[in-house]
């Protein structure tokens, strides 16, 4: 027969383009933030690279900052700042393996090393 059934309520449209609305100005707010002080720091910063080293025995990290298509000339001071923004910015990011960040984007991303094709030692790849 029929039997009624409880209806799933679902949020309407707008609010979900709302709340979608917000989080992008949030998330562009956070990326022109970071990019503005990171100008600060070094001007022209680009680009944000870190990979973490050993240093007579202590951990550290390596880092570069990049304009265009070159690495900037840094103090050390410098770098020291922009690795705190970013790992403050960032506080889940493993910063056990080198990082890239694009202030242009926002985007950090792992660096993962990969070797060239011509070193690739499967088996198929020496065919």
């Amino acid at each position: 027969m029929n039997t009624p059934q409880p209806t799933q309520r679902r949020r309407p449209r707008a609010v979900l383009a709302i709340k979608g609305a917000r989080a992008a100005r949030a998330r562009t707010t956070f990326v022109r933030v970071v990019a503005r002080q990171l100008n600060q720091i070094a001007p022209g910063t680009l680009r944000v690279h870190t990979v973490p080293t050993t240093h007579h025995g202590r951990e550290t990290r390596a880092v570069v900052l990049y304009a265009e298509a070159s690495a900037l000339d840094t103090t050390a001071e410098q770098r020291r700042a922009a690795y705190g923004l970013l790992s403050r910015a960032f506080p889940e990011a493993d910063w056990t393996r080198a990082r890239t960040y694009d202030a242009r984007t926002g985007v950090l991303v792992a660096d993962e090393p990969t070797a060239p094709a011509a070193l690739d030692t499967a088996p198929e790849a020496r065919q």
